[in-house]
């Protein structure tokens, strides 16, 4: 309670409009994400492979794209105001995809703008970062309630999104989506701050330049890129596990889904809470070995209330990863806000194009029940890797 309070008198009108934008992003994104498969397949009438390829060649392109706006956001450049310019392609790609069926069309200017609009976020929390730097304000903890926002928002979007869908039709859903992105670059225009470049010491300027040179770079993002392999293979495969296999009802995919997602908002800031006092290692680690208890949970207990007690593990795994695992990018490479934030977030749309190719293998080839043999394998290893990287 007395943190509360604090956090209350530390939460100025900038801090609440990053919170907003944030929540606002990330429920407009919610709203497309869950559906568009579904979208695909009714309504472009796709076929199943045409659904894969359109996933893989976006979550291809969202890395290119991040990866060269990123880079020219650290070195140039207002970052607000390419922020806005990313914000107002999502509500091109929002309106597009509202009222166009054509799949050649979608899997060329949809995938483009899509690519564009999903750097919005990573810059976001780039921008998060330096302002909370320049105003000597508690980082870790800023950074994990924003990051909750997005939890937050993944527990009200999907939902929201399949009964815009089925209820109104996918032009409705497509519609308000574009809608909250405009209302979202009105905030970002009105309310948040342009932060001014800050000249980095000779020593840290050739720290960020060589960033990804850094071994313990590159051990962070193989770790990262296995942990979220791990996660979207559930994601993925989860549903139609439960309800071939294990014969349970499909609604409680769902149901697993919203626990997971609503017990990630405590573990985040409680996780930002802690972290000072843990380091951001321990943490991780930490976090990555509930991961490993979750997915050794999934081969042994089967029962509905086993797999919803379950959901506290994976909580506390991607709780703590999607928080301060950007955290420790942007540590390990000092004066690339941008970059570190982007990195960590092409680690995750590499971990689903793993994710998709593995999972579609193995349960194709061997059954659901094998995949989770499989995921608990590359947990272990994302556990190994992480407890060499260093502590910042």
């Amino acid at each position: 309670m007395l943190w509360l309070m604090t956090m209350g008198r530390r939460l100025n009108g900038v801090y609440a409009a990053f919170m907003l934008v944030a929540f606002m992003v990330g429920v407009a994104g919610a709203l497309q994400a869950p559906t568009l498969s579904l979208f695909l397949s009714r309504e472009v009438g796709a076929q199943p492979f045409w659904v894969g390829l359109f996933y893989t060649v976006n979550a291809i392109a969202g890395i290119v794209i991040s990866l060269l706006l990123a880079k020219r956001s650290d070195s140039r450049g207002d970052r607000r105001r390419l922020i806005m310019f990313c914000c107002l392609m999502a509500v091109a790609n929002a309106l597009l995809f509202a009222f166009n069926r054509h799949y050649l069309t979608l899997v060329t200017c949809g995938v483009l703008l899509a690519a564009l609009a999903s750097t919005a976020m990573p810059q976001l929390f780039a921008l998060a970062r330096e302002y909370a730097d320049s105003s000597a304000r508690e980082v870790v903890m800023f950074s994990s309630v924003m990051r909750a926002q997005l939890s937050l928002a993944w527990v009200i979007g999907p939902p929201l999104a399949f009964m815009l869908a089925l209820n109104y039709g996918f032009t409705v859903m497509f519609s308000i989506a574009a809608g909250i992105f405009a209302l979202s670059l009105l905030l970002i225009a009105l309310a948040l701050p342009s932060v001014p470049r800050v000249e980095q010491a000779a020593d840290v300027a050739v720290t960020g330049v060589s960033g990804w040179r850094d071994s313990n770079v590159r051990m962070l993002f193989v770790a990262s890129v296995l942990m979220w392999t791990c996660n979207t293979m559930y994601i993925i495969d989860m549903p139609l596990w439960i309800t071939s296999d294990l014969g349970l009802p499909e609604r409680l995919a769902g149901l697993l889904m919203g626990t997971a997602a609503g017990l990630e908002l405590p573990a985040m800031i409680l996780a930002g809470y802690l972290v000072k006092r843990v380091g951001k290692r321990r943490m991780m680690v930490t976090a990555v070995a509930a991961g490993v208890l979750f997915y050794a949970g999934l081969i042994l207990f089967h029962s509905r209330e086993a797999l919803l007690a379950l959901q506290l593990f994976n909580a506390v795994f991607i709780g703590i990863v999607a928080g301060i695992g950007m955290l420790w990018f942007q540590d390990l490479m000092p004066g690339r806000a941008g970059a570190a934030t982007t990195l960590f977030t092409n680690s995750i749309s590499t971990g689903v194009i793993l994710a998709g190719v593995i999972q579609g293998a193995v349960s194709q080839s061997a059954g659901h029940a094998q995949v989770y043999w499989v995921i608990a394998a590359i947990s272990v290893l994302a556990l190994a890797i992480t407890a060499r990287v260093k502590d910042i």
